[in-house]
């Protein structure tokens, strides 16, 4: 009824994320009928994401890892309803993932990778659609337009430092890169400068970090 109601109201497609089921429901014919009650309304696509949820003696957090992953049940589904777009959701941090994903299934829906490490989606963006892949600065540089748009009007430069924390993960320098916007973006003369502040610290740590790591060569080890 909500969702009919939702679609009655708009005239915009309106699209369902759900999970496979709560508490002890431990049945694919169960979860197979929800999402039929819910496409006769008229909605065509789901995101499913592939596990259960415990209402009850599981915290949020532990909701999105405890409760085991059932790729297999979204897998079913398509095939069961190929009149459905279908999206996996759950679990799914690297490109080699989604490409294996999409070989059963209409669509991917990252979730946590995508803020954690934003530029997973970049990758899998050039990836799937043969774009140029640009680097973590050029991104970043390419984000100035709207955050200096943004510091014009009036807001402050943390509420658009903090999505971009963690571009650099698991990258030499990607804690230099966390530690100078997080330690600077709250105060109140805060703008670009900061960031290009960051991106230049990182980019000294990085090589910095590859070249402690690089083997001595020969004549090193003779000396």
């Amino acid at each position: 009824e909500c969702i009919a109601a939702m679609r009655d109201a708009v005239g915009i497609p309106v699209t369902v994320k759900c999970r496979l089921g709560v508490d002890e429901q431990e049945d694919y014919a169960g979860f197979r009928d929800f999402i039929d009650q819910v496409a006769a309304t008229g909605c065509q696509t789901f995101f499913v994401h592939a596990r259960k949820a415990w209402l009850q003696g599981l915290s949020p957090k532990e909701n999105r890892e405890v409760p085991p992953l059932r790729y297999e049940w979204a897998y079913q589904l398509k095939r069961e309803r190929p009149q459905l777009d279908i999206a996996v959701n759950g679990g799914i941090t690297t490109l080699e993932a989604v490409r294996e994903h999409l070989q059963h299934s209409d669509g991917v829906m990252l979730g946590r990778v995508a803020y954690h490490e934003p530029y997973v989606l970049h990758q899998v963006d050039a990836a799937l659609w043969q774009g140029p892949l640009h680097s973590r600065a050029e991104l970043l540089r390419a984000f100035q337009p709207y955050v200096q748009a943004q510091l014009d009007k009036g807001v402050a430069l943390k509420h658009m430092a903090k999505h971009v924390l963690g571009l650099f993960h698991g990258q030499p320098g990607g804690r230099v890169f966390r530690q100078i916007l997080s330690g600077g973006a709250h105060r109140a003369d805060a703008d670009w400068r900061l960031i290009e502040q960051a991106v230049e610290a990182t980019d000294a740590a990085g090589s910095r970090a590859r070249t402690e790591s690089r083997p001595a060569d020969a004549s090193d080890s003779a000396s």
